[in-house]
């Protein structure tokens, strides 16, 4: 197997089991997700990890597309420094690195929205958080609750699969969709990619 198949293979759950997560894994996503690298080391975050029914509930209706908060084992919500460019980059970073380590494990995770301002003062007084920090993002956690979490349902209008490689990728300039070739390393002749 390539080692890139945990990332190809990672998807979205909303849907969870009942099964609790043993601690040393929670300790082990949140730890790996610690080691995230942040603009020029800030590790500019807190995590906050809610177990609370009545929280996630509460925290579900925080957000449009928060509503999986409820049904989840967990959450972990992303607590950041500042609200600048570099600061959400790092947040997407952090977000990506937990939902791959909780993945590793064969645990779900999925991305629930905390807005608009008024959704996000709600958060910040249900979970204690102080006004100089932002929160806009909380990481529904737990086991699939079946295969069917897995797929999108047949009348989804979210597309499934992915482009195709060479509809994304453009080689030296925009819409140049054919490698170029490349200098063989001995100096003479070219090679191409294959």
């Amino acid at each position: 197997m390539r080692e890139t198949e945990l990332i190809r293979s990672l998807r979205a759950v909303r849907q969870f089991s009942d099964r609790q997560i043993p601690d040393d894994i929670l300790l082990d996503i949140l730890d790996t997700g610690r080691w995230t690298g942040s603009s020029k080391n800030t590790q500019p975050w807190n995590l906050i990890v809610v177990r609370n029914r009545e929280t996630l509930v509460a925290l579900s209706k925080c957000g449009q597309f928060a509503g999986h908060l409820a049904g989840a084992t967990l959450a972990i919500v992303l607590v950041m420094d500042g609200d600048d460019p570099w600061t959400c980059m790092d947040e997407g970073r952090l977000m990506q690195n937990l939902m791959l380590a909780a993945w590793a494990h064969g645990v779900g995770s999925c991305i629930g929205s905390i807005y608009p301002g008024d959704t996000e003062q709600r958060a910040r007084e249900l979970l204690g958080i102080p006004s100089n920090l932002f929160v806009r993002t909380a990481l529904s956690v737990g086991y699939p609750a079946g295969p069917q979490a897995l797929r999108l349902p047949a009348n989804s209008p979210v597309p499934k699969g992915r482009r195709l490689l060479d509809e994304v990728v453009s080689w030296e300039r925009f819409g140049n969709r054919r490698p170029p070739p490349r200098p063989s390393p001995q100096g003479g002749g070219s090679s191409t990619l294959v």
